[in-house]
C-alpha cells in the first residue's frame, strides 16, 4: 500500500537522548508532505491526461479503422465501375462495328443496284439513239424523195387559182 501525506503527517518517531531537533524535523516533514501531495495531484494529472490521450488515440484509431474500410470500398467500387465502363465501352464498339458493317453492306448493294440502273439507263439510250436516227434517217430519206415537189406543184397550183380569182 503506498504512503499517503496523511500517513507522513501522523508518522511519530521515538525520543532518545540527543536526537535531530524535532522543529527541524517537523518542518521538513511539512515540506515532504507538501511535494509528495504535489507529486500525487501530478501524477493523476498525468494519469488523467493519459486516459483522455488513450480515449482520443482509441477514436483516431477507429476513425483510421473506418477510413481505411471506407478507401477499400471505394477503391471496389471505382474498379466495379471501371470494369462495367470497360464492358459497355465494348458493347457500344461492338455495336458500332456491326452499324457500320450494315451500312457498308447497304452502301454496296445500293451502289451496285444504281450501277445496274445506269447500265440498265445506257442500253436504253443506246436502244432510244439508234430508234431517234433511225427515224429522222426515214424522215430525211423521205425528204429527199422528188414526191415532195409533186406535192409543192399542186399547192402552187392550188394558191395561183386562189389569187387569180
Amino acid at each position: 500500500m503506498p504512503l499517503t501525506p496523511l500517513d507522513i503527517h501522523n508518522k511519530e518517531f521515538g525520543r532518545r537522548l540527543r536526537g535531530y531537533d524535532e522543529d527541524e524535523v517537523n518542518e521538513f516533514l511539512d515540506q515532504v508532505i507538501k511535494d509528495y501531495e504535489a507529486l500525487i495531484r501530478e501524477n493523476k494529472e498525468i494519469q488523467n491526461q493519459a486516459l483522455s490521450l488513450q480515449e482520443k488515440l482509441n477514436h483516431f484509431s477507429n476513425i483510421e479503422e473506418t477510413l481505411s474500410k471506407t478507401i477499400i470500398v471505394a477503391q471496389e467500387a471505382a474498379d466495379e465501375v471501371r470494369s462495367n465502363a470497360k464492358k459497355e465501352a465494348q458493347l457500344i464498339v461492338k455495336e458500332a462495328e456491326k452499324n457500320a458493317d450494315r451500312i457498308i453492306n447497304e452502301s454496296l448493294s445500293k451502289s451496285r443496284k444504281v450501277a445496274l440502273e445506269v447500265e440498265e439507263l445506257r442500253k436504253q439510250a443506246s436502244i432510244y439513239r439508234a430508234r431517234f436516227r433511225t427515224l429522222v434517217e426515214a424522215q430525211l430519206e423521205l425528204l429527199s424523195h422528188d414526191s415532195w415537189d409533186t406535192l409543192d406543184g399542186p399547192a402552187s397550183l392550188t394558191s395561183e387559182i386562189v389569187r387569180g380569182v
